[in-house]
């Protein structure tokens, strides 16, 4: 388990571990991307712009620019001809692991399908 400690920025001791951890993961893509990365351990560009459905080219690039400056993913080039590089998540990314998997049970248990276009029509 890595031993890396978070600054702490916050005056509050008890919502402090809260914000730091909603800091590291609170933008919309990227628990998608560890979640992505615990799943599958290593992409390319790619393959995880496929896994995260939605996410533009763009919005990929800077959601991963900023889990590497944060030290939450690793980026390694594979190939220089043609240029490819994967991207895997750090030791201390990994220890996210029990909050994202907590994030997607919690989700399970309580998000409800969208009601298909028929029905909701005629429940109007």
């Amino acid at each position: 388990m890595s031993d890396q400690r978070m600054e702490i920025w916050c005056a509050g001791e008890d919502w402090c571990p809260v914000t730091t951890t909603a800091t590291l993961i609170g933008r919309k893509w990227h628990p998608v991307v560890i979640h992505r990365l615990l799943e599958k351990d290593r992409l390319g560009f790619n393959a995880l712009k496929t896994e995260v459905d939605g996410v533009s080219s763009k919005v990929l690039s800077d959601t991963l620019d900023d889990l590497e400056d944060k030290e939450i993913i690793d980026r390694a080039v594979v190939s220089e001809k043609p240029f490819r590089v994967e991207y895997s998540l750090t030791e201390f990314g990994a220890s996210l692991g029990p909050v994202i998997y907590a994030m997607a049970e919690w989700g399970m248990e309580h998000l409800q399908p969208p009601a298909d276009d028929a029905s909701s029509a005629t429940d109007q």
